[in-house]
């Protein structure tokens, strides 16, 4: 089960995209705005969540173990 999990996290950061921008440029200058000047550049946003998701993985190793049945209380 737990590979599964990882799984599915893994196959979500890849396939997740860039949202789509909620309204049109209206700028009439001439002169692009930083955002736009990040869209048209290449897009790298599968190496960072990829790397996000590694994060995320690692961070499930800090889980500790426990015999607790949920009745008792659990030492610290």
């Amino acid at each position: 089960m737990r590979t599964l999990r990882t799984a599915a996290i893994i196959l979500s950061a890849a396939l997740s995209s860039t949202s789509v921008p909620a309204q049109p440029a209206q700028d009439q200058s001439g002169q692009s705005a930083e955002t736009e000047e990040r869209r048209h550049a290449p897009q790298t946003d599968l190496m960072w969540n990829l790397i996000g998701a590694l994060g995320l993985i690692g961070l499930s190793g800090l889980w500790r173990r426990s015999d607790n049945d949920g009745y008792t209380d659990d030492p610290i």
